[in-house]
C-alpha cells in the first residue's frame, strides 16, 4: 500500500515536472507557429504597404518598377494633382455627408423594424419577415432599379443616395436575431412602469444592443464610402452631386487615357532618358494615391468599432 501511494505521488510529481518544463521539440514547434504567422502578417499587409510607397513615390520613377517598402524618390506630386481643383473637395463632402446620413438613417429603419417584427405578440411578424428575406435572394435587376428610381423622381438629387439605403436586409435578420436574444423580463418590466413601444425601444433596446449596432455602422459606412456606382447611374448628369469614389474613378480614367497616347509616351521616355528632374504623375501612382484616399477613412474608423464588431456577428448570427 505504501508503495502504491509512493508510486502515485511520483507519478504526480513526473506529471507536474514535465508540465513545468519545455522539451526541445516544444520550442521547436513554437519557433515554427511564430515563423508562419510572421510569413502571414508580411504577406497581408505588404500589398498595402507597397500601395503607400508608390503613392509617395515618383511617378516616373514608379514606372521602372522594383519599388518595394520605402520611395526611391519622395514626393507629394502625386497627391497635389489629385487635390488640384475644388471639384474633389466637394465630392469628398458629399461623400461624407452621404455616409454619415446614410448610417444613421439606416441605422434607426433597421433597428426598429427589427424591434418590431421580435415581438412575439405582433402577429404579422412572420409573413413580412418572410416578405422581406425573399426579396434579399430575388433582384429585380439593373433596368427594373433604374426606372423605379426614375419614377419615383430620385434622378439626379441627393436623396438618391439617401432613401433606396434605408434598409438592408441582412443587417435587418442580424439586429432582429440580436434582439430576440435578449431577456423578455426588460421590456416587460418597462412597460409595467409604464413605458410605450417606443420608448422601450430607445432607451431599454437601443443600449443592449450596441455590438449590434457597432457591426451595422461598419457595414453600411463602409458601403456608403465606397460607392460610386449609383453616381454614374443617377447622378452623373449632376457633377455637384458626384461622390469622391466617381471623381477619382474619373480622374483615374483621364490619366490612364493621357498615358496611352504616343505623345505623352514619347515624352515620358524623353524625360527619364535626360533624367529630368520635373515630377510627372502616372497612373501607376495615380492609382495608389486614389487608393489611399479612399481606404484611410475606413482604416481610421474600423479600429474603434472592431471590438463590438466580431461579438456582433457572433450573437446576430445564431438562430432562434
Amino acid at each position: 500500500m505504501a508503495n502504491k501511494n509512493k508510486k502515485n505521488k511520483n507519478d504526480g510529481m513526473y506529471v507536474r515536472k514535465s508540465f513545468g518544463k519545455r522539451t526541445v521539440e516544444d520550442w521547436i514547434f513554437d519557433i515554427i507557429i511564430y515563423l508562419t504567422l510572421l510569413f502571414v502578417v508580411i504577406v497581408t499587409l505588404y500589398p498595402f504597404w507597397n500601395t503607400v510607397a508608390i503613392s509617395f513615390n515618383d511617378g516616373l520613377d514608379s514606372l521602372k518598377g522594383g519599388v518595394t517598402f520605402w520611395p526611391r524618390k519622395f514626393t507629394l506630386q502625386n497627391y497635389k494633382s489629385l487635390f488640384t481643383t475644388d471639384a474633389i473637395f466637394k465630392a469628398f463632402r458629399i461623400s461624407v455627408s452621404r455616409t454619415v446620413i446614410q448610417t444613421l438613417l439606416n441605422l434607426f429603419c433597421t433597428t426598429i423594424l427589427a424591434y418590431a417584427l421580435s415581438r412575439k405578440e405582433f402577429v404579422l411578424r412572420k409573413p413580412l419577415t418572410t416578405i422581406l428575406v425573399i426579396s434579399m435572394y430575388v433582384n429585380a435587376g439593373l433596368i427594373p432599379g433604374y426606372m423605379l428610381i426614375r419614377n419615383l423622381g430620385l434622378l439626379n438629387k441627393y436623396s438618391v443616395y439617401i432613401i433606396p439605403c434605408l434598409l438592408d436586409v441582412f443587417n435587418f435578420i442580424l439586429c432582429r436575431t440580436y434582439i430576440s436574444g435578449l431577456s423578455d423580463s426588460f421590456i416587460e418590466s418597462a412597460r409595467i412602469d409604464g413605458a410605450n413601444e417606443f420608448t422601450i425601444y430607445w432607451k431599454i433596446i437601443m443600449p443592449l444592443i450596441i455590438p449590434s449596432l457597432a457591426m451595422i455602422a461598419l457595414f453600411v459606412a463602409v458601403g456608403a464610402w465606397s460607392a460610386w456606382f449609383d453616381t454614374y447611374l443617377y447622378a452623373s448628369g449632376r457633377p455637384y452631386l458626384h461622390s469622391l469614389q466617381y471623381k477619382l474613378m474619373e480622374y483615374l480614367n483621364s490619366s490612364m487615357n493621357q498615358s496611352n497616347s504616343a505623345a505623352d509616351a514619347g515624352a515620358k521616355a524623353l524625360a527619364a532618358a535626360s533624367g529630368s528632374s520635373a515630377a510627372m504623375v502616372t497612373p501607376i501612382s495615380i492609382r495608389a494615391s486614389i487608393t489611399m484616399i479612399a481606404t484611410v477613412p475606413i482604416l481610421i474608423v474600423y479600429p474603434f468599432l472592431q471590438k463590438y464588431f466580431v461579438s456582433g456577428i457572433a450573437i446576430g448570427g445564431v438562430k432562434e
